[in-house]
């Protein structure tokens, strides 16, 4: 256990590191989407094209949160040093701690998603998402800077809240690049495993459900590492993956779903409403 917790706390400073645990997660699932596909999807031009719109926004997602990096650190220190979160409070140990802080973290991912579908001034960044036509494992990072900043303030917040140390941030991080992959990928479990897995953990199914083009499908299965928040607060729903249709019933015209610079500028430029 104190390897783990001394690899974790500096897992931090170690960017190429970070980035390599990325890059073989979606390499991994890539691999995987072409041994057992979900849906054959029929890309615009290719696959490859698909990704590098996909990757244009991982970059500046990564780019965005490398710098607020710093005030996480920060804030998980401050924390540390005044005694300040449930971590503290509860007198926690090594394990409490881990697990209070993932739970923590998770809630963040969840509630930061819930409240982006239902404000309509923030559901126009956040739609850049969900305007992806086929959803694969390049689809996870697929995210406006807009929408990318909120989920770092919502993420200060609930460490802020919890007190979670940087070996329990990490942890976190590192579980949920992992999961997002796995989720978005475009993989067919069996039915029995995927529907197991979804009582704990998002599974690749449930999360495509959300990514279904119509409500209220799409205002559904928020939760990013764990499922548990979508059950405690009624927003789990399901749906026969034969019955899925990725892409959006509105708000944003889906034949442009891989014009890099309007999907850019459309959440300056249009009305959307939720």
């Amino acid at each position: 256990m104190d390897r783990i917790i001394a690899y974790f706390s500096t897992l931090e400073q170690r960017p190429l590191e970070r980035m390599a645990l990325l890059v073989a997660g979606l390499l991994f699932f890539w691999i995987l989407e072409g041994a057992i596909p979900l849906f054959r999807l029929n890309y615009r031009k290719n696959k490859l094209q698909h990704a590098l719109v996909n990757f244009g926004f991982t970059v500046m997602h990564l780019i965005i949160h490398t710098g607020l990096a710093v005030f996480i650190v920060m804030l998980s220190d401050w924390c540390k040093a005044a005694n300040w979160g449930l971590v503290y409070w509860l007198n926690a140990g090594v394990g409490g701690a881990i697990a209070i802080g993932v739970l923590a973290l998770d809630f963040s991912s969840w509630l930061v998603h819930w409240v982006m579908h239902k404000k309509a001034y923030l559901w126009r960044y956040h739609l850049i998402h969900h305007s992806d036509n086929k959803v694969d494992v390049t689809t996870g990072l697929r995210h406006h800077p807009g929408d990318s900043l909120l989920r770092g303030i919502f993420f200060l917040l609930l460490i802020f809240v919890s007190g979670a140390p940087m070996y329990s941030v990490m942890i976190y991080q590192t579980l949920v690049v992992v999961t997002t992959a796995f989720t978005h990928a475009n993989i067919s479990l069996p039915p029995l495993l995927d529907k197991s897995l979804s009582y704990i953990l998002v599974s690749p199914n449930m999360h495509k459900v959300h990514h279904h083009w119509k409500q209220p499908y799409t205002d559904s299965n928020y939760g990013a590492v764990f499922s548990i928040w979508d059950r405690m607060f009624g927003t789990f729903s399901s749906l026969e993956p034969s019955q899925i249709r990725y892409g959006l019933d509105r708000y944003y015209p889906n034949e442009k779903d891989e014009d890099f610079i309007n999907l850019l500028k459309d959440p300056f430029i249009r009305k959307n409403e939720p």
